[in-house]
């Protein structure tokens, strides 16, 4: 995913390290599609599952980090090669805290099911946000693989939909809980694994952001559109 170097023992760096970061996105990956699983059939067992591989995932991050640290301090990398291990460094950061908000989502379908009130609420609607949030994280994992600005660009456009899906559930919910004020409290559970779904949206467009910088140099944090897509060219 990079240019070679006169360093072969360099290029085996980046690459075992590049490599452990796209594990990491798979088996955070995993971890979300078994939070929607759980919150579409309100299992409490595979909920459970979630919060046990929230242990490696972490775990991941730690010797991720530690690996990174050993690179900069023994290579002292310039230009290109510090962008991309800083960039490393913050995606590696957003998949751990993607694999935080499967652990909440877990959670709440835990809490959730022991209020008694699943199958009373519009939960199901959730489906459609949380696989667009894990399709965007997909995405973003296969452009870092590739170093894809294109991807990247196309992830950060593709947020807006996300964040439109998030707010029509959220009317969703005012509406339900007005009518029956009982459901207020299981609603409001829903309504943090709605956030919870759009924060893993947002992760994933941190790292298509972190892919532009790699690759152009250019910090497009905080950007329109206009200037991410000059930025980009």
């Amino acid at each position: 995913m990079h240019e070679k170097h006169l360093s072969s023992q360099f290029d085996s760096d980046l690459n075992r390290v590049s490599t452990r970061v796209l594990e990491l996105g798979g088996l955070v990956e995993s971890q979300i599609r078994q939070a929607i699983y759980a919150l579409s059939e309100f299992s409490t067992e595979v909920a459970d599952q979630v919060l046990e591989t929230e242990i490696r995932v972490n775990s991941m991050e730690l010797e991720i980090d530690r690996e990174l640290s050993s690179i900069i301090a023994r290579r002292q990398p310039t230009a290109v090669d510090l962008r991309l291990l800083l960039a490393i460094s913050k995606t590696t950061a957003n998949l751990e805290r993607v694999g935080d908000e499967a652990s909440k989502i877990a959670r709440m379908v835990k809490s959730i099911i022991d209020a008694g009130a699943a199958r009373s609420l519009p939960a199901g609607e959730l489906r459609v946000a949380a696989d667009m949030a894990a399709s965007q994280l997909r995405k973003a994992l296969d452009s870092f693989a590739r170093l894809d600005v294109a991807g990247a660009v196309s992830i950060l456009k593709e947020d807006d939909y996300l964040d439109r899906e998030f707010d029509g559930f959220v009317r969703k919910l005012i509406t339900y809980m007005m009518e029956d004020p009982r459901t207020i409290s299981a609603s409001l559970d829903l309504l943090f694994l709605a956030k919870a779904i759009e924060r893993i949206g947002d992760h994933a467009k941190n790292i298509a952001e972190f892919i532009i910088y790699i690759v152009k140099g250019a910090d497009v944090r905080h950007a329109s559109m206009e200037e991410v897509e000059s930025a980009a060219r």
